[in-house]
């Protein structure tokens, strides 16, 4: 398949104009394939040649303003209009187009549970092509309208309000200006929760079998989106700009959700089976509050290339966070009360679960600029490669920056002056900051161009002088301390810096401290140290309330009272900023892995955000003890991480903090390394004082226990036909995988690799389950053989299948140079493709980075 190209992108643009289209898909014609029948209205400003995209099972006919064309001129997914005169045409294409497994274009799934049928589009960057044909590219908008035939019984959901017709027939109403890809369509017999706000229809759906959690949480669901939408409303002059509000959770979904208008589609997870923390509710809401920051951002302007995709996600990253901690609600959500702000603070889990995503991003050699040169994406290949880190976690940061600097009141003048210019049409990063420069007397534009033109991370690193004689000192005690901040980098900083000190007799945490000044700072100054009164701190933070886009490194005293303070921080977000610098340490191979594992054991049971024990957990177990401890120290590392985790259990017994005992429960399980435990709750149906066993956490115990050879293809099998869900069949496939037996990794390897039947969820789940801690002498034969395995598994089944075999199915835990070795010079391989190279790029970056953190490790020994 050609992917287009950006000046192909450019010199369509100048030749057309693209009024309407019109779409008629029939959804009953079998289970392989679909009708689609499409005609385009278009103007051409001049003579001359283009094409049409369009990726067909069987291209029937096509004709252009009445005269039949060769479908065999369909050379891939293009089809040449050669010598197209001036003037209006009108171009109709008859085709059968294929159902997708993999989650790109029209997916197709049925729900094991009930036997129902479910489809829904995913239509972006290029996989309109996949559903009608199209003059596929942002800024070519049109008014799309769509008419479906679907099964009798099901519900066809589309970016407008959608009637049914009779006899299974359904027409959406047309939308205003929108982007190809952009287009959504849903169908099946879909549970839906409805109601109105605004004067506009809302709705919230999902498959039946998931009807009753729906259900249970329809109402924070709703809440929160009318919320939102009120909030918008009071941020932005634009009003929404489309006729209802739908959300869509549905099956298989690659991403998080995607943002179509007036019909954004979540992945069903966030559907709750099983039990969550408030922290994962938090997740579910700020999704909602990205995809609906999007409807202005995106929707109603659109980015003219795909080089300027930041404008979409770093906006509504940023956007739905802030936006989120802003809102409050009719009635009380789970420990807050009516009226209060659902999750006071998003930012913390911001900083502890997105921010780290952005640095780690910025550091391998797949780094890019936030907004890179439009040159540096030449095509739609290199632009799908820009969702990452960067794009969201970089580029919010970048914002949240840049409204520091700027003042939120001119920020959203600015944004609103944008949408204003450029409602219904597209506009590009230069409009961006004219219209954020036309709210300011700052020279926005230099800030663009040392923080979205520009790689890589800062770090900042406090310098501090001792006590000496003061200027006459507002306390009068005759003593300050001098504190100077370097940069290595190239970005200006405007940061708070937070002092503290021990408070004696204070109740918290081990050496708990009191906040004694906090104080703005930009970096770089003009190189003279900032002197402030009275003896020094026991402890400075740089970029205290995590305003700026830095790696941070303390002074020796301040650390020092880290490692025996940090739960005693009192507020939760600059403790995330310490978390991070000691993430940052540990990677960099500053800090010992076994030290980060001891601050967690004395801090996190004392600690009060789950975001941050989910965070640091989740770094514990991920990174530092499956990647960056070396063999020889292992036991004691994995003995650190279940002791932690039994604390915490050990301290939840009283029911009053169901959250965190939840968290710490999943990481006992993910820890053990004896079956006795896991086997008592998995028989008895529960954890000893709670909580019961949901299926998320039976199917983690029993994943654990196949990973330590303590059950058998007979206990899988009986625990699926008691869950045969959609989530079971992932359960199942997960436990066969990490069976420690060589046919049961023979059978996994060629589901992943040989039969191309999996849907893209039981490929990742199989791809997880594979590699397993603790089973190198059965899976180092499969390292070598990954890398030709999965570049041809990549050639034959696109780039959502290649992403999750670079992300799911890399042989991560394979620490070795031999590894390195072999997946460096798997990266000569002329057939890769650009999905999978980037993910091969970045795993085996990470690859080097523990193996750097080892060295230091053995070294220091």
């Amino acid at each position: 398949m050609s992917v287009l190209t950006r000046d192909e992108a450019q010199t369509r643009a100048q030749i057309l104009d693209v009024e309407r289209y019109t779409i008629a898909l029939d959804l009953t014609t079998g289970e392989e394939t679909f009708d689609s029948a499409t005609v385009i209205r278009f103007t051409a400003r001049a003579a001359g040649d283009t094409f049409v995209e369009v990726k067909p099972a069987t291209l029937r006919s096509i004709s252009l303003d009445g005269q039949p064309l060769d479908p065999a001129l369909l050379d891939g997914n293009r089809y040449p209009l050669t010598a197209l005169a001036a003037g209006p045409h009108e171009l109709h294409i008859d085709a059968a187009m294929r159902y997708s497994r993999t989650g790109e274009g029209m997916h197709r799934f049925t729900d094991p549970t009930d036997g129902e049928t479910y489809v829904y589009t995913q239509l972006f960057m290029e996989d309109v092509q996949r559903v009608f044909a199209a003059f596929d590219q942002p800024d070519l908008k049109s008014v799309f309208s769509i008419d479906v035939t679907a099964p009798e019984g099901w519900t066809v959901l589309g970016n407008g309000v959608a009637e049914h017709v009779g006899e299974g027939r359904w027409t959406i109403a047309a939308t205003p200006l929108v982007s190809t890809y952009l287009v959504a369509v849903a169908a099946g017999p879909w549970h839906s929760v409805t109601t109105e706000h605004a004067g506009l229809p809302f709705g919230i759906h999902c498959r039946r079998s998931l009807a009753p959690y729906l259900d249970a949480d329809a109402d924070e669901i709703l809440d929160i989106t009318r919320a939102l939408y009120d909030r918008y409303h009071e941020k932005f002059d634009e009003p929404y700009p489309f006729d209802s509000y739908d959300q869509a959770f549905v099956p298989e979904f690659n991403a998080g959700a995607m943002e179509n208008p007036g019909l954004v589609t979540f992945r069903d997870e966030f559907v709750y089976r099983s039990a969550v923390t408030d922290t994962e509710r938090q997740t579910r809401a700020m999704v909602i509050a990205h995809e609906m920051a999007h409807m202005w951002f995106g929707d109603l302007v659109t980015l003219a290339w795909w080089d300027d995709i930041w404008l979409n996600e770093s906006f509504a990253e940023y956007m739905g966070y802030q936006t989120l901690t802003e809102v409050t609600l009719p009635r009380a959500l789970h420990s807050v009360s009516a009226g209060e702000p659902p999750f006071p603070d998003t930012w913390v889990d911001f900083g502890v679960a997105r921010k780290g995503w952005g640095y780690d991003a910025d550091q391998r050699p797949s780094t890019h600029p936030v907004a890179p040169d439009p040159d540096a994406v030449p095509d739609t290949a290199s632009a799908l490669l820009n969702f990452d880190g960067i794009s969201y976690a970089k580029g919010a940061s970048a914002l949240r920056q840049l409204v520091a600097w700027l003042g939120e009141k001119d920020f959203l003048a600015g944004i609103n002056t944008h949408f204003t210019r450029h409602k219904f049409a597209n506009a590009t990063l230069a409009d961006f900051i004219d219209n954020l420069a036309s709210a300011t007397d700052r020279d926005v534009h230099a800030w663009a161009e040392q923080w979205l033109r520009t790689t890589g991370v800062d770090t900042l690193t406090a310098e501090i002088a001792a006590p000496g004689p003061a200027e006459p000192a507002p306390n009068g005690n005759g003593q300050s301390w001098a504190l100077a901040v370097t940069r290595d980098g190239s970005r200006p900083h405007r940061i708070s810096v937070g002092t503290y000190d021990h408070a004696l007799g204070a109740q918290g945490g081990p050496g708990h401290l009191a906040l004694r000044d906090r104080f703005e700072l930009d970096v770089p100054g003009d190189g003279t140290p900032t002197v402030r009164p009275g003896r020094r701190p026991a402890l400075v933070v740089l970029n205290d309330g995590d305003l700026t886009y830095a790696k941070v490194r303390l002074d020796t005293a301040s650390w020092d009272t880290v490692l025996t303070g940090l739960s005693g921080i009192p507020d939760a977000l600059t403790r995330a900023v310490v978390w991070n610098t000691a993430r940052d340490m540990v990677r960099d191979a500053e800090l010992p892995p076994a030290t980060y594992l001891a601050a967690a054991r004395t801090h996190l049971p004392h600690e009060t955000d789950l975001a941050l024990v989910q965070g640091v957990l989740s770094f514990a177990a991920g990174q530092v003890v499956d990647r960056y401890t070396v063999p020889e120290d292992l036991p004691a590392a994995r003995a650190t991480l279940t002791d932690l985790c039994r604390d915490l259990i050990r301290r939840t017994e009283d029911g009053s903090r169901p959250g965190l005992r939840l968290i710490a429960v999943r990481h006992f399980i993910d820890a053990a390394t004896q079956p006795d435990t896991l086997r008592t709750w998995l028989d008895e149906g529960t954890v000893h004082g709670g909580p019961e066993l949901d299926p998320e956490l039976r199917w983690r115990i029993l994943t654990r226990l196949a990973v330590l050879g303590a059950t058998d293809e007979a206990a899988i099998a009986t625990a699926l036909a008691a869950d045969p869900s959609a989530t079971g069949r992932e359960g199942a496939a997960r436990c066969r995988a990490a069976l420690p037996t060589a046919e049961a990794k023979a059978a996994a390897w060629d589901a992943l690799f040989t039969d191309d039947t999996l849907s893209n969820y039981l490929f990742t789940a199989t791809a997880q389950g594979f590699w397993q801690p603790g089973q190198e002498e059965l899976t180092d034969g499969y390292v070598a053989r990954f890398y030709p395995d999965a570049i041809a598994l990549a050639a034959r089944r696109g780039p959502a299948i290649a992403e999750a075999a670079g992300r799911y199915a890399f042989p991560a835990y394979a620490v070795d140079p031999v590894s390195l070795g072999t997946g460096t010079r798997a990266l000569e391989d002329p057939d890769l493709i650009p999905a999978l190279r980037r993910k091969l790029v970045d795993q085996l970056d990470d690859l080097r980075r523990a193996l750097a953190v080892r060295s230091a490790v053995a070294l220091g020994d």
